[in-house]
């Protein structure tokens, strides 16, 4: 955190008088050392200013183990892994097997620097060892881990507003931090709350709830806001002790007129020994590089918890919330800081860094920020404002002045447009800021379930379209198959068909050679030996001619050939005694095969 520097001016009773103010009595100088957050000086005359240098800020840490209690006080500079070190001293168990609980942002690493978990000033934690068995004098201590495990619901009556909260806590937590939860949501300060139903044991507000003695699982109490300090019996010293402003007692910020501070002095601004770098270099080239070093300088003022700011253009952060799909957008929150605005440091500190709004920003929001400080920035600002979300919302962070920053401003995206939904003012508290987050986020759900249905409905629609174009595709592919496969056929039909019509030709011309080739057939009177021979073919059909008796067996197979049955896909067969002709020496004669003076053959195909 960044230290606040507190100029104090303090008017004592004798003023008018002119006179010197008298020394602490010896009772007041012999009471215990104030603490690191308050300062106590006297000044010289009514006049005078006194800047009150911050010491090194101071922790009181309550440790429980089994059956003992440890109380540490460290710097805010120390690591936890300090304290484990000085309990391994006190208790005896090794850092190695130890475990430190109680931590509010929940555990935390060795290397860990307290100031970045924003610790109030008292603490309690505890310290678990589950390697370490537990001997029967410890059994106690078990019902105590336990119950630090426990949740407990209190059930709070806000008295003045006839308001109860159901609040649930784990039994780790401490008292202040109860209260502190509570000042959230009633806007009580923790030193203006009067409470009703805590335990007479309950003495300390650094105790556990646990040990507090309040009933399990259900507590019931009752606050309300007590009377002004302001009405109180003003203090007969003349000089005081005066507490400065830090994180365990930052909710009393709105009380610091109590004391004649003036505001700019109260949150450091009034010295410039205390000025801060800037939260943003002025004319940054790159909008990324700007939004790195905001981060990184956020992160070094006010610790490593706040939300996740996004590192790009505002456009590109305009494009990651509203261009993507329905189920994924988000809202987009604008903040923009000024540190020249009393409410920063609050507003930062106290909202931005709160667990309640970081989670939800972290799950709603796409977060976006820039630095208005300087003109530049600020000009830089509003023209991009002009080019995405148009001149009216430039116009409209014009209007406020730098009294009303830090500005938090909730976008949502439209299918033509992108609207305002709400400009979030600094002055305003964690439980106003979650009720109007929470309010953005109903208007923007119920958009983006409108967004959502029309978009499954689209989808719905190119679906089906898409499922018919793929059928249409399927469709021509197939009537392209077949079509392809048609035509091979045909082609192969036509090759088949062109292969029979040349294999017929060349039979037709093998038969119409042989037919030119048989000798004339002999007449009946030639005065030889004539053979006459009568063949029946497969169709039924006789084929009738006279032979010499001294022609070959080959003439007789040509002269059938010449009918169209070749040689060598018919046999030529005799009725009885059945003989295969076609078996017989093709150069004997016709005699010489017993095929005069005449015969009966038929034709049967070869197998």
């Amino acid at each position: 955190m960044i230290a606040v520097c507190l100029v104090l001016l303090m008017v004592t009773a004798d003023a008018a008088a002119g006179g010197a103010v008298p020394p602490p009595s010896s009772s007041s100088s012999s009471s215990s050392p104030p603490s690191s957050s308050a300062s106590a000086f006297c000044p010289l005359n009514s006049s005078s200013r006194h800047i009150v240098e911050r010491q090194p800020r101071m922790l009181n840490f309550r440790v429980e183990y089994r059956q003992r209690t440890v109380e540490l006080v460290l710097e805010e500079g120390s690591t936890v892994g300090e304290i484990k070190q000085i309990l391994e001293t006190e208790l005896g168990v090794p850092v190695s097997k130890m475990q430190l609980k109680g931590w509010k942002s929940g555990d935390v690493s060795d290397s860990t620097v307290l100031r970045s978990l924003h610790l109030p000033k008292n603490n309690s934690l505890y310290v678990l060892t589950p390697d370490i068995a537990p001997t029967a004098s410890t059994s106690k201590n078990s019902a105590l881990q336990e119950s630090l495990n426990q949740n407990f619901l209190l059930v709070i009556s806000h008295r003045e507003t006839q308001r109860d909260y159901n609040l649930n806590f784990p039994g780790s937590r401490t008292i202040q931090e109860v209260k502190r939860n509570v000042s959230d949501l009633t806007n009580i300060p923790v030193r203006h709350q009067q409470w009703e139903g805590w335990p007479a044991s309950a003495s300390d507000d650094s105790m556990t709830l646990a040990l507090s003695g309040i009933s399990y699982p259900c507590h019931h109490l009752s606050v309300c806001r007590r009377s002004s300090p302001a009405n109180a019996q003003e203090p007969t010293e003349e000089c005081a002790d005066v507490h400065m402003i830090s994180d365990s007692e930052g909710d009393d910020y709105e009380d610091a007129s109590e004391f004649g501070v003036d505001d700019t002095e109260m949150f450091g601004m009034g010295s410039s020994s205390c000025r801060k770098s800037p939260m943003m270099p002025e004319n940054s080239e790159n909008e990324a590089d700007a939004l790195l070093h905001f981060t990184a300088e956020f992160s070094s003022r006010y610790g490593e918890t706040h939300p996740m700011f996004f590192i790009g253009s505002l456009e590109a952060a305009s494009q990651e919330a509203f261009y993507g799909k329905a189920r994924d957008r988000k809202l987009l929150a604008i903040y923009l800081h000024n540190d020249d605005s009393v409410l920063s440091n609050v507003f930062c500190s106290q909202m931005m860094c709160a667990d309640s709004i970081v989670s939800y920003l972290s799950q709603n929001f796409i977060t976006w920020a820039w630095d208005v400080t300087k003109e530049a920035n600020k000009a830089r600002l509003l023209t991009m404002c002009t080019r995405h979300f148009g001149s009216v919302v430039a116009q409209t962070i014009r209007t406020y002045k730098t009294d009303q920053f830090p500005l938090l401003l909730i976008v949502m995206g439209k299918r033509t447009s992108n609207e305002v939904l709400n400009v979030i003012q600094g002055n305003t508290t964690v439980d106003e800021l979650m009720m109007r987050l929470m309010g953005a986020m109903e208007i923007f759900t119920a958009q983006q379930q409108e967004d959502i249905k029309d978009e499954d409905e689209r989808e719905a629609r190119e679906m089906v379209k898409r499922e018919q174009d793929e059928a249409y595709r399927l469709s021509l592919e197939a009537d392209r198959k077949k079509r392809e496969a048609q035509e091979r056929e045909e082609a192969e039909q036509v090759r088949l068909e062109q292969m029979r019509k040349e294999q017929e030709e060349e039979k037709e011309a093998i038969r119409l050679s042989l037919e030119q080739a048989l000798p004339p057939e002999p007449n009946e009177e030639s005065g030889e030996q004539i053979s006459k021979l009568r063949i029946r073919t497969p169709s039924g059909e006789f084929l009738e001619r006279r032979f010499l008796g001294s022609c070959k067996l080959q003439v007789l197979f040509d002269f059938v050939a010449s009918k169209g049955y070749p040689f060598d896909e018919f046999k030529l067969l005799t009725t009885f005694p059945r003989r295969n002709i076609t078996q017989l020496e093709p150069g004997s004669t016709l005699l010489e095969a017993k095929l005069f003076p005449q015969e009966t053959l038929f034709l049967e195909a070869k197998e």
